[in-house]
C-alpha cells in the first residue's frame, strides 16, 4: 500500500513515504540520482543474533546499510527494563548520522523477517521525530520478487551526516502506567506475540509465561497476507477493531515480549488509519521481572 504525496516541499524528491513502500517504488527511488535515501537492513534473528549481520553479507539491496537490532535500536540492559530497551535518543540519533542521515533522508526499512525488525526501526525513527521513514513492503522477497538486484558483502561506509533528535511523533508509556490501567482500565492493551506465549505456554524467551491481566492478543504476523505484504487498510482496520473493540488509537497501547513486534501492530494500525497507539517499551520481558506484577494465563 503506498502512501501518496504529502506534497513537495522538499525538493529531493515529490514523495514522501511514512508507513510502507513497495519494492517497485522504492526501485524508482533509487534510480533517481537527485533522492535523498537511505535503506537500511534491520535483518536479525532472536536466537541467533549473528544471523542478521550474515543474512546482510549474503545478499542485500544495493547501498544499503546494516542496522543491528541489540547495537543500534536497543539500549542498555538493567535487569529491570526489558531485553530490548530503548536506546537513549541521542545515541540512535548519532548512529543514524553517522549511516548518513539527516533530517531530510527517506529511511526506507526491511528485513526477511515481515518487516518485524524493520518495524523497530520504522518506530524509532519517528520518535527521533522523523516522519520519512517506511517499511519495505514485503521485504527483501519482495524485493527479489520484483526482479531487482542484490549485493554481497559489507556494504558501503556512508558519509556522515546531521540527524538530530526532535520533538517524538509516537508516545511511550511505562511500567507503572500500565500497572495502574490493570486496576482501572481506560486503555486496551494489545499484546503481538504468538497466541500460545500469550496464554503462557511454550515460553523460551523470557523467565515466566502469561500476560498482562485484560490484555488482547493481536499476533503481529496476523498484519501480512498470504503473500508476506500487509493486508488491506479496509481488512486491518477490521481486523484491530475486531480484536480492540473500537478504533481510537489514543485508547491503545502496543506491547509484546521486548518492544519490538509492537512496532509491527503500531504500523499496521498507522497503515489502518488508527494512529496514536502508545508503545509499552519494556512489555513482557520487563513486565514478568517486576516482582508482584500480576499475570495472568489462559486465552483471556
Amino acid at each position: 500500500m503506498p502512501n501518496g504525496p504529502l506534497g513537495a516541499t522538499r525538493t529531493e524528491s515529490p514523495m514522501s513515504f511514512n508507513t510502507l513502500i513497495s519494492a517497485e517504488q522504492l526501485a524508482t527511488l533509487l534510480a533517481d540520482t537527485a533522492a535523498n535515501v537511505l535503506v537500511c537492513d534491520c535483518s536479525y534473528d532472536l536466537t541467533n543474533p549473528a544471523a542478521g549481520s550474515a543474512s546482510y553479507r549474503h545478499a542485500h539491496i544495493p547501498g544499503a546499510v546494516y542496522v543491528d537490532l541489540e547495537r543500534t535500536l536497543s539500549g542498555q540492559k538493567t535487569g529491570r527494563n526489558g531485553r530490548h530497551p530503548l536506546p537513549a535518543p541521542a545515541s540512535l540519533a548519532e548512529a543514524l548520522s553517522g549511516l548518513g542521515a539527516n533530517t531530510d533522508t527517506q529511511l526506507v526499512c526491511y528485513d526477511g523477517a515481515g518487516g518485524m525488525f524493520a518495524a523497530r526501526l520504522w518506530w524509532l525513527a519517528r520518535w527521533l521525530g522523523h516522519d520519512r521513514v517506511a517499511v519495505l513492503d514485503g521485504g527483501l522477497a519482495a524485493w527479489q520478487a520484483a526482479g531487482q538486484p542484490t549485493e554481497q558483502g559489507d556494504g558501503r561506509t556512508p558519509a556522515r551526516a546531521d540527524f538530530p533528535v526532535r520533538a517524538p511523533l509516537v508516545a511511550t508509556v511505562d511500567y507503572d502506567t500500565v500497572l495502574a490501567n490493570v486496576a482501572r482500565p481506560t486503555r486496551v492493551v494489545l499484546d503481538a506475540r504468538a497466541a500460545d506465549r500469550f496464554r503462557g505456554e511454550n515460553e523460551t524467551l523470557d523467565a515466566v509465561g502469561g500476560h498482562i491481566p485484560n490484555a488482547r492478543n493481536r499476533f503481529f504476523r496476523d498484519n501480512l497476507g498470504a503473500d508476506g505484504r500487509f493486508k488491506s487498510p479496509e481488512r486491518l482496520r477490521a481486523e484491530f477493531s475486531a480484536v480492540a473493540g473500537h478504533t481510537d488509537g489514543s485508547a491503545l497501547i502496543a506491547q509484546c515480549g521486548s518492544g519490538v513486534t509492537a512496532c509491527h501492530n503500531l504500523l499496521a494500525m498507522e497503515v489502518a488509519g488508527i494512529p496514536g497507539a502508545a508503545l509499552y517499551p519494556g512489555s513482557w520481558s520487563e513486565w514478568s521481572s517486576r516482582p508482584g506484577a500480576p499475570i495472568a494465563t489462559g486465552s483471556h
